[in-house]
C-alpha cells in the first residue's frame, strides 16, 4: 500500500487560551512563565505546519485481533524541538534516573495496560504498535502533545508549570489521542473537536484510576492534577466531576470550561473552542461514572470504547450524536432499561444534550 498524505492536528493538552493569557502576564514573578508561554505558543503553530508528513493512513481498528505486546521506547529531545531525539529507554531496559524519562515509562505503561487489561485492545492501533514518546523538548516548553505518531513532553517554565510528565493523566491523555486517531478519527474541530479532546480526558483519567485502583467516588476527576507549581491558585487543568473549578488564578484567571450546553461557547478560537466546550462531555461521563460506582474504566468506560470503536462512526460527531451512540452502545452491552442506560441517558440529560 502506498503512503497518503495526512496531516494529523497537534492535540496539545494545554489549552491555547490558558497560554494567551499566561503570555499576557505582566506579573514580574511570572515574566520567565510568560516569556515561555510565548515561545510555546509560536513553536505549536510551526509544529502544526510541519506536520504534513506522508503516514499511512490509521486504519478504524477496533483491536479484534489481540497481540498482548508492550513495546515502549522514550526519547531525549535535550532541549531541541526536533523530533524524535535521541533513544535513550526501550523496552525492559533499567530505569535512567531522569525523571522525566523514567515517568514517561511508566506512563506509557499504564496507559498500555488500561486498554489491555480493562478492553483487549493491544496498545492504541489495537495491533501493538510501538508506544513512543520524547521528553525535555524545547526550551521550557510548556505544553505536551500527540503529533500523529507520538507524545511529546515538555519541562514546563518552573514558575506556573512543572515537568510534564509528573501527570499520569497527562500522558494518558495524549496517547488517547493515538486510539481516537485508529479508531473513530474525529475531526478536530467544533464539536467532533470537543469530544476528541473529552475522550482523550476520558481515558487519561481512567489510566490514573486504574494504576491507583480508585472506585469512581475516590477519584479526584482532574486532569494535570501536580502540574501547576505551588505559586498557581488551582488544581490541575481540567476538572471531569467539575468543569470550570480546576483552577483560579490571578494571572492565569479561571477555568471557563461550561458544564453543560446552557452555557456552551461559540467561538472561532482554538479550532471553534475544543478545549473549553469539551467540558460538557466530560461532566457527562464523570455523571455516568459516578451513577453507576464501581470502578468506572468497567462499565462507564466500556460504553465509552464500545461507541468510539464502533465502525463508521462519524468523524464529525456532534454532542448530539454522540450521545445517541452511546445510549445505543450502553442498551447494545448491558440492554434497554438497564441501570446502565438508563445512567447514559440521564447524564446526557443532565447536561442539556440529549431532552
Amino acid at each position: 500500500m502506498t503512503n497518503s498524505r495526512v496531516t494529523h492536528s497537534i492535540c496539545s493538552i494545554v489549552p491555547p487560551y490558558l497560554l494567551t493569557r499566561l503570555a499576557a502576564a505582566e506579573d514580574p514573578g511570572r515574566a520567565a512563565a510568560a516569556a515561555a508561554a510565548r515561545r510555546t505558543l509560536t513553536t505549536l503553530g510551526t509544529v502544526e505546519a510541519a506536520r504534513s508528513l506522508p503516514h499511512p493512513p490509521p486504519s478504524r481498528s477496533t483491536g479484534t485481533a489481540f497481540t498482548p505486546t508492550l513495546r515502549r521506547i522514550v526519547s531525549d529531545a535535550l532541549g531541541q524541538e526536533e523530533l524524535p531525539g535521541t533513544p535513550v529507554r526501550s523496552e525492559g531496559q533499567p530505569a535512567t534516573g531522569d525523571a522525566a524519562v523514567d515517568e514517561t515509562y511508566e506512563g506509557l505503561g499504564a496507559t498500555y495496560h488500561l486498554f489491555s487489561d480493562a478492553y483487549g485492545r493491544s496498545s492504541v492501533d489495537g495491533a501493538g504498535r510501538t508506544l513512543e514518546a520524547t521528553v525535555h523538548y524545547g526550551r521550557d516548553y510548556d505544553n505536551a502533545f500527540w503529533d500523529g505518531s507520538r507524545m511529546v513532553l515538555g519541562d514546563g517554565d518552573g514558575e506556573v508549570f512543572e515537568r510534564f510528565s509528573k501527570s499520569l493523566t497527562v500522558i494518558g491523555h495524549e496517547l488517547a489521542h493515538g486510539f481516537i486517531q485508529y479508531t473513530a478519527q474525529l475531526e478536530y474541530r467544533d464539536q467532533s473537536g470537543a469530544l476528541n479532546e473529552s475522550i482523550a480526558d476520558v481515558f487519561g483519567v481512567l489510566v490514573e484510576q486504574k494504576l491507583l485502583g480508585q472506585e469512581a467516588g475516590q477519584a479526584s476527576w482532574l486532569v494535570g492534577e501536580g502540574l501547576f507549581t505551588e505559586h498557581v491558585g488551582g488544581q490541575a487543568l481540567r476538572s471531569l466531576k467539575a468543569p470550570g473549578t480546576a483552577y483560579d488564578d490571578d494571572v492565569l484567571g479561571k477555568d471557563p470550561q461550561p458544564g453543560s450546553m446552557d452555557d456552551y461557547v461559540r467561538t472561532a478560537a482554538d479550532n471553534g473552542g475544543v478545549h473549553i466546550n469539551s467540558g460538557i462531555p466530560n461532566r457527562a461521563f464523570y455523571l455516568v461514572a459516578a451513577a453507576l460506582g464501581g470502578y468506572a474504566w468497567e462499565r462507564a468506560g466500556q460504553i465509552w470504547y464500545d461507541t468510539i470503536t464502533e465502525p463508521n462512526f462519524p468523524a464529525d460527531a456532534t454532542f448530539a450524536v454522540f450521545a445517541a451512540a452511546t445510549l445505543t452502545a450502553a442498551e447494545k452491552r448491558y440492554g434497554a432499561g438497564t441501570e446502565e442506560s438508563s445512567a447514559v441517558q440521564s447524564a446526557w440529560k443532565e447536561v442539556n444534550v440529549m431532552v
